[in-house]
């Protein structure tokens, strides 16, 4: 199968990514991750640690790596009506904690406003530009009080 897009062309603001480095615990880092998100209008209906997961079912021994999935209830409801409800397959936004090592956690996300409307789950109009931004702006919000 070959993709639409290649994906070696893609430069990481098309897709919305951001990203940083906490220094502190993983725990810690999930907490103050949560809160931030919070504060920013997200919130956080759904979370899980994919390396509990798969350290349980298949001793993959993976280092500590947590998905925290945030939600704007106003945004999304939007980008539903504008994508025919094609972006709930990629709900929520997620927002991944992984640790480097000890003491170091990486925090990393990408829109999926964004990915929805580069693969043509939603359209490329002025509509689901406002709710890129909408978005945008909130995640900015965000990754400023990390």
């Amino acid at each position: 199968m070959t993709l639409p897009i290649d994906p070696s062309q893609i430069d990481p603001d098309d897709i919305g990514e951001q990203q940083t480095t906490l220094e502190m615990g993983h725990e810690a880092a999930i907490e103050h991750v949560r809160e931030v998100f919070t504060d920013a209008g997200f919130g956080v209906p759904v979370e899980f640690s994919p390396s509990d997961m798969l350290n349980e079912k298949v001793d993959a021994g993976r280092d500590p790596y947590y998905v925290l999935g945030a939600c704007n209830p106003e945004v999304a409801d939007r980008a539903l009506d504008a994508s025919e409800n094609r972006l709930g397959a990629l709900m929520a936004c997620n927002v991944v904690v992984w640790e480097e090592e000890p003491g170091k956690q990486r925090v990393y996300h990408v829109s999926i406003m964004r990915i929805a409307r580069l693969v043509g789950m939603a359209p490329d109009d002025e509509e689901m530009a406002d709710i890129v931004a909408d978005t945008g702006e909130l995640v900015d919000e965000a990754f400023a009080n990390l």
